[in-house]
């Protein structure tokens, strides 16, 4: 340390080449503040689903039938508010059309939140994890057998553990190298595991599990209701029709019940 006045200069010469190292010319400071972005987990997603609108949309890969459900709902839907429903609603009751388009959009949007929600995807185990796990599950092993060689030996498939009382066993997941909980499953079609798996239904281009099953039920039971609906009064306009103008007259003058006629 430099005796006394000599300190101040020394002090000074140090913040002078903290303060120039840690500013950079105008050529050097793009490269150097220039960072790679990082990447979100839908980007990294090691299934194969799909994913829009930055991740917030859900499907799985094979969509063909999901848009065909989709053309036949507003197809069907279409013909019956263009072509029974200014009938029925001057003859019968406005309340008609009204009541059908409740129950069309309610379709639509359990479908789409079924379709485009995650289904309750189980995270996969990262190397790290993995690796520690088959590590646990190899030494479990050595010890059971008696063998202190530390060989490489496939993890079992199933592990017990106490829930309430009670022994679950849970299988292994070679794919997702996870233990799955009770009632989970792979799907082979989105190559994930999936809680509380029911199956994968194409038609709503989406597996069906815990986080949109509800979704689903209400998909089903209000497109049931929709298509008793529409069928019940298509067979009511025909037979006013008929009344009116004779049963080939009503067909010729609505093309939108050929369809339900068949």
């Amino acid at each position: 340390m430099t005796p006394g006045g000599g300190s101040g200069p020394m002090k000074d010469c140090e913040y002078s080449q903290i303060s120039t190292h840690s500013s950079s010319s105008p050529m050097e400071s793009p490269h150097k503040k220039k960072k790679a972005a990082p990447k979100r987990k839908w980007e990294v997603f090691p299934g194969r689903n799909k994913f829009f609108c930055n991740g917030r949309i859900m499907m799985a890969r094979q969509t063909g039938v999901f848009y065909l459900t989709l053309v036949l709902i507003l197809v069907t839907s279409g013909l019956f508010f263009a072509f029974d429903c200014p009938y029925l609603s001057e003859k019968i009751t406005p309340a008609i059309p009204a009541i059908g388009g409740i129950l069309f959009f309610f379709v639509m949007g359990t479908l789409l939140r079924t379709s485009f929600s995650d289904p309750g995807v189980l995270p996969r185990a990262t190397p790290d994890e993995a690796a520690d796990l088959e590590r646990q599950i190899g030494n479990t092993e050595d010890i059971a057998n008696g063998s202190s060689s530390g060989g490489y030996r496939p993890p079992p498939r199933t592990k017990e553990v106490i829930i309430n009382g009670q022994t679950v066993k849970l299988k292994y997941c070679f794919t997702c190298k996870i233990f799955r909980p009770p009632r989970a499953s792979h799907c082979s079609l989105c190559d994930n595991c999936v809680e509380r798996f029911d199956h994968h239904c194409p038609w709503v281009g989406n597996c069906v599990g815990k986080r949109n099953y509800r979704f689903f039920y209400m998909f089903i039971l209000s497109l049931s209701f929709l298509t008793v609906f529409i069928f019940a009064f298509v067979i009511t306009h025909i037979i006013l029709r008929s009344q009116q103008t004779g049963f080939l007259n009503a067909l010729k003058d609505s093309p939108a019940r050929y369809p339900f006629i068949k």
